[in-house]
């Protein structure tokens, strides 16, 4: 057993009220300052500004951004289509770039997008899904992935890419209802990764890293032009540790690369392609009693030694773009998706008390087969006043799953070595195939009213028609799906630096992933989802700082609940409900501190809920959503005679949840500690020592369930990484 991992406590959630409290203290001195000092005369580009005639298609597009801020200047087409400032979007939007999560020592996409506000991690490794909970929801089907605005179709609730954050230049995320952007299954938020594009100048970046558990990591990446109209990009990157468990090993590598040729200002065709391969760590977690992690047992792992996961992926992409003319812009994309993924493990662990020993069983062999083809056709019309995005979105996803229907179990002593092999060669046998087709149409357009008012407002339809092939039994069917996504929003400028906005939207989630969709959950529709959210958004101290707020109500209905008549009998009806509040803020003290910090508190219940047996849980908070979470970044940066230095000290907060929707099990909150030190003795080169969960702490990322049979998935224990970046 892993001695480190024995000496860890579960974490307190007293700490977590003592950090959250000062996030909301953060921006409320400047905004009271900056509404009461209406300063209009301030230059700065307006809503009026932003509404004049475009230029032709540049070939490199560069946008100022201000060190560690919150990215409000920047345009956006994540979170609209028509690609204002996210200064001037009427929803929330957080950016965080390269530069800023480096500085934080994190390099896996799930940690990245889990220190944004309100966003809270479920899955401990991103092979399994990037699993978020937030403003009330929680999962793939509530939480969408993304990557430069195109969504891969999920299938059994596994959403493994992009894994980690080499080759992307930042991530956006949109929290409420993103149907209007991106379609069904994104009512919690949606999380855009983006990535680095080709440049003219010539760009080499290399990483080197290593750290606790035997890991290493190595990054490269090359940009520039190979003629007068040609430019390209490729990153490749690879990564191996033993991992801090029995049986942890992981491993893996990708290779990206963008083919750019522009043979005109107005004319611009790319060509991406990509290929994954990761092998994850084959641990499935350790077995709890009564709700409680057993210290004995942690670092053990009982899987088989022959375990295995692969999970593959390949992407190609074309695009192009065409600026017709001064107000006409087309552009169409053409892509192709395909995912290969593999399990071969025992799942589930009960600890014997009794007898020291450990029930085995869930012993899984599974493959997932997904291809997704697609094409978006899209126009931007800007006439007058108006940014207007008309387009049409075609896909296709094709999933096949099969299986190895093994109902093995086993028992083990608690310190016996673990199973050498898989105990059962029967073959895996095709199960099912299932087949999505999509045609989304969607309108947005961005009307600037005034200098300072703008009117934003969009409406999306999706269409799905869903086959099934049951290739054992007799479950095949047909299925039509339809939605209907609208918002309506309007951002009004107080002065220069400060917008108040206002939005109802309305977006759609499905009661379980499309593409596994089968005769029980066969008669349900899509759910439905509004929301109203009013907010803030403000620089203020002559650019050195930027803070958000927002507040908002969500109600969805729809959701699976039980017949009042009949309790065996599932059906739609029930409700469920969150509003909450969330402050962002970034801020330079001084030319040697920085802070950067967020908060969100989450009001969270089921307003109609039956389970069998006529089991009321109305009132209840639903599994797996904290009321309280928070991050927060202190740096400080001195020149010397060496070079430059910045330290590092971050925390992330979440509180308690709740395991059931009975809220009868519940894990408590916790507060995690991370430290980074760095030496820039040039301006392109850093090296950097970094350290994870610096006390320690034992937590988990999803609640601990009271059920005999319950495990938990531990977070990570205190690693140590080194690692050099170089530009040249």
């Amino acid at each position: 057993m892993d001695s480190s991992l024995a000496g860890r406590r579960p974490a307190s959630s007293d700490t977590m009220h003592h950090l959250a409290l000062p996030f909301a203290l953060i921006g409320l001195v400047p905004a009271a300052c900056a509404i009461a000092a209406d300063s209009p005369a301030e230059p700065a580009t307006t809503l009026r500004d932003s509404a004049a005639p475009p230029a032709q298609l540049p070939t490199v597009h560069v946008t100022d951004r201000a060190e560690g801020g919150l990215g409000l200047s920047q345009a956006t087409t994540s979170g609209s289509r028509t690609g204002i400032a996210t200064r001037d979007l009427p929803a929330s939007l957080d950016t965080v770039g390269e530069q800023t999560w480096q500085e934080r020592g994190d390099s896996r996409m799930a940690d990245i997008i889990g220190r944004t506000v309100g966003m809270t991690p479920l899955s401990a490794t991103s092979y399994s899904s990037l699993s978020f909970s937030t403003r009330g929801f929680t999962g793939t089907n509530s939480v969408g992935i993304a990557e430069d605005g195109v969504r891969l179709s999920v299938a059994s609730s596994t959403t493994p890419y992009p894994a980690n954050s080499w080759g992307y230049e930042r991530v956006e995320v949109l929290r409420g209802p993103a149907s209007i952007v991106y379609g069904t299954g994104t009512v919690g938020a949606t999380a855009n990764v983006v990535r680095k594009q080709p440049t003219r100048e010539t760009v080499r970046e290399v990483l080197v890293g290593a750290g606790s558990h035997g890991a290493s990591r190595l990054g490269l990446g090359m940009g520039g032009a190979l003629s007068g109209t040609v430019t390209y990009r490729v990153d490749a990157y690879g990564h191996y540790t033993n991992g801090e468990h029995d049986m942890a090993r992981a491993r893996g590598g990708k290779l990206m690369s963008t083919l750019r040729w522009q043979p005109t200002a107005a004319l611009r065709l790319e060509l991406l392609a990509d290929v994954s391969d990761e092998r994850p760590a084959r641990y499935f977690g350790t077995p709890t009693v009564n709700g409680a992690i057993v210290p004995e047992l942690l670092g053990r792992n009982f899987n088989t030694t022959d375990s295995r996961i692969r999970i593959q992926d390949q992407r190609l992409r074309a695009r192009a773009q065409y600026q017709a003319n001064a107000w006409l812009a087309v552009s169409n994309e053409l892509y192709r998706f395909q995912a290969n993924r593999y399990w071969r493990n025992i799942e589930a662990y009960r600890y014997l008390p009794a007898t020291q020993q450990v029930a085995l069983s869930d012993y899984l062999e599974l493959s997932h087969d997904l291809v997704q083809t697609g094409n978006r056709l899209e126009a931007a019309i800007q006439t007058g006043a108006h940014k207007l995005v008309i387009g049409w979105e075609a896909s296709q996803a094709q999933f096949d799953f099969a299986r190895n229907d093994y109902a093995g179990s086993d028992l083990v002593g608690v310190n016996a070595p673990s199973l050498g092999h898989w105990p059962n060669a029967s073959p895996m046998l095709p199960s099912y195939r299932t087949q999505a087709t999509t045609h989304d149409f969607y309108v947005e357009d961005a009307w600037t009213l005034s200098d300072r008012w703008l009117l934003l407002a969009g409406i999306r339809r999706d269409i799905t028609d869903f086959e099934r092939q049951d290739l054992v039994g007799n479950g095949s069917f047909d299925k039509r799906l339809g939605g209907t996504a609208w918002r309506l929003g309007v951002t009004h400028r107080l002065n220069a630096r400060t917008s108040l906005y206002g939005q109802l939207s309305q977006g759609h989630d499905p009661v379980t992933n499309v593409l596994t969709l089968n005769l029980g959950n066969r008669p349900f529709k899509l759910t439905t989802a509004r929301q109203i959210e009013l907010g803030l958004k403000q620089q203020w101290a002559q650019g050195r700082g930027e803070w958000t707020a927002a507040a908002y109500r969500i109600e969805k209905k729809d959701i699976i609940t039980r017949d009042p008549n009949n309790s065996l009998l599932s059906v739609q009806g029930g409700e469920q409900s969150a509003q909450g509040l969330e402050l962002s803020a970034a801020l330079r003290l001084s030319p040697h501190w920085r802070v950067e910090g967020n908060y969100a508190f989450v009001d969270a219940q089921y307003d109609r809920l039956l389970e069998a047996g006529g089991a009321d849980r109305s009132g209840n908070r639903p599994a797996n959503v904290a009321r309280h979470t928070a991050n927060l970044w202190l740096h400080y940066t001195t020149p010397s005679s060496l070079g430059r230095w910045q330290a590092s000290l971050g925390a992330r907060a979440v509180g308690q949840r709740f395991a059931d929707t009975a809220n009868t099990a519940s894990s408590a909150g916790y507060t995690v500690w991370d430290a980074a030190l760095s030496w820039h003795p040039h301006p392109l080169s850093t090296y950097r020592l970094t350290v994870r969960n610096l006390s320690d702490k034992l937590y988990t990322y999803s609640a601990i369930s009271s059920a005999i049979a319950a495990q938990a998935y531990p977070g990570e224990g205190r690693r140590v990484d080194l690692s050099a970046e170089f530009a040249f």
